[in-house]
């Protein structure tokens, strides 16, 4: 059974509408749509916007429903000239950029007494994704690369440049790497697929509201495709 987790509304309604023999049940506040689509068992949710939104979710998807992967897509700021609005940023791995314990001697971005604190993407499903960008989008620049993420929007073309040096982003947002961890920790194949809807400079706040909509029909399409030939 597949997790898809989305962090809004939006990016999870097409995704159901494609479902058929839905049963829903609700669980910490969120609505778990479990059914299948083109035949393939899956769960839709959304989880919310932030890290322990998204960690919660995915933690329910393991437990109540043991889910043999999981997909968390959505929408993200790009942090490279190269990735333009309406590309695809699927993870190589996940970090969390306001991990900061850097007063105990920890690398900015570490996590505290533990061992692994960048997530990697599970490659068979990278390697899925890749393919189905072609054949839904061939004009959407795909980039595999790494996923920042934090629980604050980030506007600011300092702080972009910032997370582009230190951790080599390729974009960011608010879920991914939380997602990540919990799969992680419990032994889910994942990946974190991204639509960007702004560009690696200050343009997030006028670029965001136009081209959300775009990037969220992106995504979709891509899950969709990836569900028929998983």
């Amino acid at each position: 059974m597949l997790g898809i987790i989305g962090a809004m509304a939006q990016e999870v309604a097409a995704l159901k509408e494609a479902m058929s023999g839905v049963e829903v049940r609700t669980a910490a506040g969120m609505d778990f749509y479990k059914g299948t689509i083109d035949g393939k068992d899956v769960v839709v949710v959304r989880s919310g916007i932030g890290k322990v939104n998204a960690a919660v979710c995915c933690q329910i998807l393991a437990d109540r429903y043991g889910v043999d992967a999981v997909i968390n897509t959505g929408i993200a700021g790009s942090l490279r000239a190269e990735i333009n609005i309406g590309d695809i940023v699927l993870s190589s791995d996940t970090l969390q950029h306001d991990m900061d314990a850097t007063g105990f001697g920890y690398p900015v971005g570490v996590i505290p007494q533990m061992d692994v604190s960048v997530f990697p993407g599970d490659a068979a499903l990278i390697e899925a994704a890749r393919k189905s960008c072609g054949r839904v989008d061939p004009e959407i620049g795909v980039h595999i690369g790494r996923v920042v993420s934090g629980d604050q929007f980030i506007s600011d073309k300092a702080k972009k440049a910032w997370l582009t040096e230190t951790f080599a982003g390729y974009c960011t947002e608010m879920e991914g790497a939380a997602i990540a961890q919990a799969a992680y920790l419990n032994g889910i194949p994942f990946l974190i697929i991204r639509a960007i809807s702004d560009k690696a400079d200050d343009s997030a706040e006028m670029d965001y509201a136009e081209f959300e909509a775009k990037a969220i029909e992106h995504s979709v399409k891509l899950v969709l495709d990836m569900i028929r030939t998983l």
